[in-house]
């Protein structure tokens, strides 16, 4: 059996998603995993899940006498490649980036929202005046992923606390910061 079907039986037998695995010339064995889509356990990958799947690896790849000289297990990152289908099944209604392997209107490279639309795909996009939609098919694709969704401030969508009547509080701005008006 070749390396490549060990880690993914090893990897898809312990519950989680093979998002990509790669070999170096120099025997890194480096191995991208992720939660199943509606996975109890949570949304994203923690340090516990590639200790988990490294463990087990070093085992199977043992007995299989695969070589390598470092294996590497970590989470796909924040701007996730979108590498088979059911990633874009995954995935439909989030901001991607996407590469065509051939120019449309001139043009390799789009950003927008991915839609699902049976056994094709629909990225919907802006190009500055108008929204725009670009059909295309999971073979025109040079490479997609994730766009990154970062917030800092975490606290601007938390539940404000409740605060007991007749409590003399300053509010606080979306900014976390004081308003000294009174």
């Amino acid at each position: 059996m070749n390396w490549q079907a060990v880690v993914e039986r090893t990897v898809t037998g312990l519950g989680y998603d093979l998002v990509s695995c790669e070999r170096s010339p120099k025997g890194l064995l480096r191995v991208f995993i992720d939660r199943l889509q509606n996975d109890p356990n949570g949304e994203f990958i923690v340090v516990e899940d590639c200790e988990k799947v490294t463990r087990q690896l070093q085992h199977v790849l043992e007995v299989e006498g695969c070589a390598y000289e470092r294996l590497e297990v970590s989470s796909p990152g924040l701007d996730r490649p979108l590498n088979k289908p059911a990633d874009y099944q995954r995935f439909a209604g989030s901001e991607i980036e996407l590469t065509l392997k051939v120019p449309f209107q001139g043009r390799k490279k789009f950003r927008g929202v991915l839609e699902a639309l049976g056994e094709q795909w629909r990225l919907v996009f802006n190009d500055g005046k108008v929204d725009q939609a670009l059909d295309f098919s999971f073979e025109e694709v040079r490479e997609a992923h994730l766009v990154p969704v970062l917030d800092f401030k975490g606290r601007r969508f938390a539940q404000p606390a409740a605060v007991p009547d007749g409590a003399d509080v300053q509010a606080e701005d979306v900014d976390g910061d004081r308003n000294n008006e009174s």
